[in-house]
């Protein structure tokens, strides 16, 4: 700016430079303002072409807008263009690991493919060759699912010399649906393609009536998702019980489509909040807002460790001694958005460097097994200090960013939180974060995106049931369709009084026994 100055006439000059001194605050805040939406915008797109993106310039993300069919291949052949071109030149290839051994545990079918007529005849000679051994090579190979119809004869006796003893006949076994044309096993296996691999059901008719010719109707097999919810919801129970005589509980939610009356040609947005115990059960709570109403009912007077990411429903609910506890993969998120707008940003490299050290603390602690009481003393010594150091650096990075920024943000949600995000420091069975229930969100987002949504409101507590025990026995180790298939034919006719005898870590437990 000096040097055009110089270049006007004297008599210019001091109009010019009273202009632009006034100008100055103006321009300033038009220049912060810039800087913003450009890192919303960039943050946008990184959303819109996915992760591979992150390593695109600001310049490549701008002519991928210009290409509306550009595809994920193509976005991540030029995030790696420069790296595959130098590991061509310079860098060896990794080697090749071989083929994976199939399951020992399949059973082998052979089968012997014999020579040609030609090559059962010596070529010089012309004498009958004979077999010197096999070349053994294997395959996996399958059989599409095979439906068949159980008839069941049950036996009927009488007395052949005095009528009065009437006709005995053998009692049924328990049905999942009362008189349904599915049995068991079906029931099942329709839940677990639904629930666990996520195809609607009016895909799995039609799959049914393509590859076998079973035409079952969609009503039939939506009533036996209903049926076993609805049985289903007792061991529910059972979960929310063992879950709140506990300490620690993990909660997280997310949204859900759900038809209604009063809506045509859209959905409510209903939610699925998610309460777990790490090493224990999962329950799926089903409720039609997102306001606190529902954790306040469903926690009542909780008074052990809650953790959750900010999320402000979570405040003011359980017990008077309860204790909020905070997730530190929340808080590295904004740091490694403020990374995704500039790679060079040292402060967020620098915060996000302190966070790894403390999960290589708790990768440490789970590699040698550590008890809580031992989790805790290492914590103590070695995550402590790292937790005063990471705090530094986020205040010093503060003081230097700009408030609305990406990184401004990250600084403000992690000071805001800390006094949540240290409390695991202080105590061996709450986890550094909610990775865990993160985790078994998983299957209700995946399965959102096929079957779209609940039917109806009544429907949700149902599936929340179905997918609490299917999420607890995933994480328990538990095969699902063995625990299924035994227990749920069972509850109809079970005491009422024993229930917690058939949920999953009491089916674990007896099968361990037995």
């Amino acid at each position: 700016m000096t040097e055009l100055l110089d270049q006007l006439p004297s008599h210019l000059r001091p109009a010019i430079e009273e202009a632009w001194t006034e100008n100055k605050e103006a321009r300033e805040r038009l220049e912060i303002e810039n800087k913003l939406l450009k890192e919303e915008l960039r943050l946008m797109r990184i959303e819109k072409y996915g992760p591979k993106s992150e390593q695109l310039s600001d310049g490549q993300l701008e002519l991928l807008e210009s290409e509306p069919g550009v595809s994920a291949g193509e976005i991540e052949t030029e995030a790696n263009r420069s790296e595959g071109e130098k590991r061509d030149v310079g860098q060896p290839r990794k080697r090749h690991p071989g083929r994976t051994e199939l399951p020992a545990h399949l059973p082998r079918v052979e089968r012997i493919l014999p020579c040609t007529a030609e090559q059962c005849r010596c070529g010089a000679c012309g004498a009958e060759t004979r077999v010197i051994g096999y070349d053994v090579s294997e395959e996996l190979d399958m059989k599409p699912a095979e439906y068949f119809v159980q008839v069941t004869k049950r036996e009927k006796r009488a007395c052949p010399q005095c009528e009065e003893g009437g006709i005995m006949a053998a009692p049924l076994p328990a049905k999942i649906v009362e008189k349904g044309k599915l049995s068991n096993a079906v029931i099942v296996d329709v839940m677990l393609k639904k629930y666990r691999d996520h195809s609607p059901l009016y895909r799995q008719e039609a799959n049914m009536d393509r590859d076998c010719g079973v035409n079952i109707s969609r009503a039939t097999l939506c009533n036996g998702m209903m049926t076993s919810g609805y049985w289903l919801e007792v061991i529910r129970k059972e979960l929310i019980a063992d879950l709140l005589a506990g300490n620690y509980i993990q909660a997280d939610e997310t949204p859900i489509g759900v038809q209604t009356p009063e809506k045509t040609g859209s959905n409510h947005r209903g939610y699925l909040w998610q309460y777990g115990r790490p090493g224990g059960p999962v329950v799926f709570d089903f409720q039609m807002g997102r306001g606190r109403e529902g954790p306040r009912k469903f926690l009542g007077n909780f008074n052990g460790h809650l953790q959750s990411d900010g999320y402000s429903a979570y405040d003011k609910i359980g017990g008077k001694r309860i204790v909020f506890a905070g997730c530190m993969t929340h808080a590295r998120r904004g740091f490694i958005d403020a990374l995704k707008i500039n790679p060079k940003e040292s402060r967020a490299t620098e915060t996000v460097e302190v966070i790894g050290a403390l999960y290589a603390v708790e990768a440490h602690a789970r590699e040698k097994g550590m008890s809580a009481a031992e989790r805790l003393a290492l914590r103590q010594q070695k995550s402590v200090p790292l937790l005063d150091e990471l705090k530094k650096k986020i205040i010093a990075a503060r003081q230097q960013a700009m408030p609305q920024s990406a990184l401004g943000k990250a600084c403000n949600y992690a000071l805001g939180q800390w006094e949540r995000l240290i409390v695991y420091a202080g105590n061996g069975d709450v986890e550094i974060c909610n990775n865990l229930c993160e985790n078994s969100m998983r299957g209700p987002v995946l399965g959102r995106k096929n079957w779209l949504h609940f039917g109806s409101e009544d429907a949700g507590p149902r599936i929340a049931a179905i997918m609490s025990v299917m999420e607890t026995c995933r994480r328990l180790g538990i095969n699902e369709r063995e625990y299924l298939n035994d227990v749920l034919p069972k509850i109809p006719n079970w005491p009422a009084n024993r229930i917690a005898e058939l949920t999953p870590m009491a089916w674990q437990a007896a099968c361990a026994a037995a």
